[in-house]
């Protein structure tokens, strides 16, 4: 199963990169052979971006990671009560249904409980309105739950432990069910579409 790692944030060393890294470790632990790619948001060129060119190379290139993505792992940290500018960017150049048939677990960051919400009330909408199969219950943190030591590496909260752990088991068993899922699309017979009729005056 191929996923996708997908960071929102714009700064190159952050919380939300530092979350997205651990899940990831956390999964690949739980449940082998995925295949995993890592887009940062923030690599890809700003022009294009901004100016929604989807002919230039590496935007076309990420365009088909999340294509070929089973499952998406979303990161963002939370400003203005929302997720970011940068990641809205980006998701705004997938076609209407870029999600579609697609796991998501969307993970955020922020500096207290109080944008909690964010998470339900500005991503996971955006996240089904891409057609998103299924989208699982998310995982906030704040900084303070997510401290760096640059010699021991990161130190994770006891409650987010727990919620990564959630988190990475209800991915994993999804995996698990989306890929018999996928063998059930493979094997359905393909019903063409009914031609209507048309009757002679």
């Amino acid at each position: 199963m191929s996923i996708l790692l997908l960071g929102g944030s714009p700064a190159a060393v952050s919380s939300t990169g530092r979350l997205l890294d651990h899940v990831a470790e956390k999964l690949a632990e739980r449940s082998t052979g995925h295949r995993y790619t890592k887009v940062q948001v923030r690599e890809l060129p700003a022009h294009a971006l901004l100016h929604a060119e989807t002919s230039d190379l590496a935007i076309k290139r990420t365009l088909a990671a999340v294509s070929e993505a089973d499952a998406v792992i979303i990161a963002t940290p939370v400003y203005k009560a929302s997720y970011t500018g940068l990641l809205k960017a980006f998701l705004d150049l997938l076609p209407q249904d870029g999600l579609a048939g697609k796991l998501v677990l969307p993970l955020a960051t922020g500096g207290s409980q109080s944008h909690m919400l964010a998470l339900d009330y500005a991503l996971r909408p955006v996240l089904h309105a891409l057609d998103a199969r299924h989208v699982l219950a998310g995982i906030y943190a704040t900084s303070s739950q997510l401290v760096w030591n640059e010699g021991s590496g990161l130190a994770v909260d006891q409650a987010i432990a727990w919620r990564v752990q959630a988190g990475v088991e209800g991915l994993a068993a999804a995996l698990h069910g989306h890929k018999s899922w996928q063998a059930q699309q493979a094997q359905a017979p393909f019903v063409a579409p009914v031609e209507p009729i048309r009757l002679a005056r």
